[in-house]
């Protein structure tokens, strides 16, 4: 360095050894010519590396301070308060302006890459003449429904009108004050609604579902599209729901189902054409049951031709109407995949922070989530030695949904309680969860779900009257309706949660075996207070299509794709689940992840990120624009193949004198009959 400015202030030396420039490359040696500017841009970006690098190194240490913080939050030596005081302005002003500067610009490189295609679906479309046509109205999933305090009570003030569920208001209270987080969202396990002086709402608006957090978006990308074609909030309308609440309850607190009813009407009587209903994930569950309470006499008062009256069609987006696999465990234990395949480091984190108890606890508190537990039980899911989606060769049927290795491979001891626990299939799994689990949580449930099938239509239509059974397609119809079109648009081809290994946990086992035993508590107490279980996933277990204990299937990440496509390529083909003949149109779309982008880019089908993906928005364009009638079926999975496998018939065979399958068909139910008697 110090030869280097010799030379440019003095001049070079004649003693001088250094060489005034890189020595000529040896005959060895390669090297290549580049231009002024590439070479610009080559010393631009490694400069521009370095910084990010000191930026990143700096917010890992900031990082590593709030967490070592945390930790010590029981520390007497530490006050945590004061950082909630922390002024921003005077953190920024020690930092040097170049990292800063840095900073935003990494921010918005980001930014960028997950903003791809604004407004370019809903452009093309326009381009095409596709202009708003039918008002849409969108019920969301339960991640995308922001939940805001309405309380005035001392304990919620500090809350009020902020997010408890979808913001950094909810990081910040659960970081801060996890109990009053925990007792502001969990619901009174006697009444199921809000406790005594807390009150949350679902938020409302195109607010409640467009972003979970800020930079996260949910229903951000479908809204900028439909505003391009020429949607508003006057012929648009987000019915967002506290999914907290058993479904039963939407209505009973907050009139949801009467709300969503009235708004229909209103949007079609002003724009003088029928309704576009947009759902995604649980939100097509709500739909559903809404179709059954809006028609049913002394609920929604509509009988059975408002549907036809009032709706065009139905766009189910990545819906679980047979549930979700993954309910089962984050009910039992408070797990799935997400959290068995942390590493230790993270794991040890999470459990001193929000164990697993404590998560099973909360997601128990929310009975809107145990509408999602699995519909169909072994005829949908298989037994322990069959799985309609077993693949060619796989050595442990699918239908073995909660397993448990041998304990002396585990290191148990031989005779110790978990050795001889029994393997379980999705029947069976579900009476093993309420085994372990609250009596409060067993009546809910029992009292607000189904999960059967019934295989007549005459069962079918006295279930039609009975609310508990609303919910579940395999017992209940479609509405009578011949002119509502059905849209199933769901993603395939990504590794989803189908089975699982389970061990017996060290210790709770000894102490809690059933829960807690009544006799130690007061018989009031007894019926609420949560019940842990003394079983855990084996997260230690990894081998070919088993991660972490978590054995994959086929799906979108979240949801099985049996759950997404039976109904919609085989079910609703059933006379008994749609006398009416509803047009069920299909498509699936394959998971082809952008590996740069965070999101997996506009073709990813992942459960949410999906409603960012650019042929899904295009599709939804074309429906709401009148033009859903040009979509053709598009199936790329072996989804029919595996409804075929199902064990469920119609009651009513296929025009034509009834063939040898047709006698096959009743043989094997009646040998089923005949196991199950």
């Amino acid at each position: 360095m110090s030869g280097f400015l010799r030379r440019r202030v003095i001049g070079p030396s004649e003693d001088s050894l250094e060489p005034s420039r890189e020595p000529t490359p040896g005959p060895g040696e390669e090297y290549r010519v580049v231009d002024a500017k590439k070479l610009h841009k080559l010393s631009k970006s490694r400069t521009t590396s370095k910084r990010r690098h000191a930026w990143v190194f700096i917010l890992g240490g900031l990082f590593g301070i709030l967490v070592a913080g945390l930790f010590a939050s029981n520390n007497d030596m530490i006050d945590l308060s004061s950082i909630t005081d922390m002024n921003l302005d005077s953190l920024l002003d020690v930092i040097p302006a170049g990292l800063i500067k840095d900073a935003k610009d990494i921010q918005k490189h980001e930014r960028d890459a997950v903003n791809y295609d604004s407004f370019t679906v809903g452009l093309h479309a326009q381009s095409q003449g596709i202009k708003a046509l039918h008002p849409v109205i969108m019920i969301p999933g339960v991640i995308s429904t922001g939940l805001e305090s309405w309380g005035t009570d001392e304990q919620s003030r500090q809350y009020f009108r902020k997010r408890l569920w979808g913001s950094w208001s909810m990081m910040r209270a659960l970081v801060m004050d996890k109990a009053s987080w925990k007792r502001h969202l969990m619901v009174d396990k006697r009444t199921g609604l809000d406790p005594p002086g807390i009150k949350l709402r679902a938020s409302q608006g195109f607010d409640a579902a467009d972003f979970f957090i800020t930079g996260y978006w949910i229903w951000n990308k479908i809204l900028e599209n439909l505003a391009t074609i020429g949607y508003d909030p006057t012929n648009a309308f987000t019915a967002a729901y506290d999914w907290r609440l058993s479904y039963m309850n939407y209505e009973r607190r907050d009139q949801y189902f009467s709300r969503l009813k009235a708004h229909i009407e209103l949007a079609t009587q002003i724009s003088g054409q029928k309704v576009v209903l947009l759902s995604h994930s649980m939100g097509s569950q709500v739909l559903y049951y809404f179709f059954h309470w809006v028609e049913a006499s002394g609920y929604g008062d509509g009988g059975s031709q408002w549907v036809d009256a009032y709706v065009d069609s139905w766009i189910n987006i990545s819906g679980c109407m047979l549930g979700a696999l993954k309910d089962i465990p984050a009910l039992l234990s408070g797990e799935m995949k997400d959290t068995a395949q942390l590493n230790a480091f993270a794991v040890y984190g999470l459990e001193k922070f929000l164990s697993r108890n404590e998560r099973a606890e909360i997601l128990r508190a929310f009975p809107g989530l145990s509408s999602m537990l699995p519909i169909g039980g072994d005829l949908v899911w298989g037994n322990s030695t069959w799985a309609p989606d077993d693949l060619p060769g796989q050595e442990t049927s699918f239908g073995t949904f909660i397993r448990f290795r041998d304990q002396l491979e585990n290191g148990s001891h031989p005779f110790s309680q978990a050795s001889s626990r029994q393997n379980m299939t999705v029947s069976e799994a579900m009476p093993y969860l309420f085994r372990h689990s609250e009596p409060w949580f067993q009546d809910m449930v029992k009292q607000n779900y189904s999960f059967g099938v019934a295989h007549t239509r005459k069962e079918v239509e006295q279930n039609n009257a009975l609310p508990g059974k609303w919910l579940n397609p395999l017992e209940t119809r479609l509405p009578l309706a011949p002119n509502l079109k059905i849209y199933c648009f769901y993603g395939m081809g990504k590794p989803t949660e189908r089975a699982y290994y389970y061990r017996d946990e060290p210790y709770a086992g000894s102490l809690i075996s059933n829960g807690i035993p009544k006799s130690n508590l007061p018989e009031d107490d007894a019926y609420t207070t949560f019940r842990p279980s003394n079983v855990t996933i084996d997260a230690g277990y990894t081998s070919g299509n088993i991660d972490h204990g978590v054995i994959m299937g086929e799906g979108d990440g979240t949801v099985n794709l049996m759950s997404s496509g039976y109904m919609c390529t085989k079910g609703w083909k059933m006379k008994r689940y749609n006398p009416a003949g509803v047009k069920v149109t299909t498509y699936e779309m394959p998971h082809e992840p952008d590996r740069f982008s965070p999101r997996g880019g506009p073709n990813t089908a992942d459960h949410v990120d999906i409603l960012g993906r650019s042929s899904l928005n295009d599709l939804i364009l074309r429906v709401a624009g009148g033009r859903g009638d040009l979509i053709e079926e598009t199936i790329v999975s072996n989804i029919r193949e595996y409804a075929e496998k199902v064990k469920i018939y119609d009651d009513e065979p296929e025009e034509g004198p009834p063939g040898e399958s047709d006698r096959q068909s009743v043989e094997e139910r009646f040998e089923e009959l005949l196991k199950e008697l």
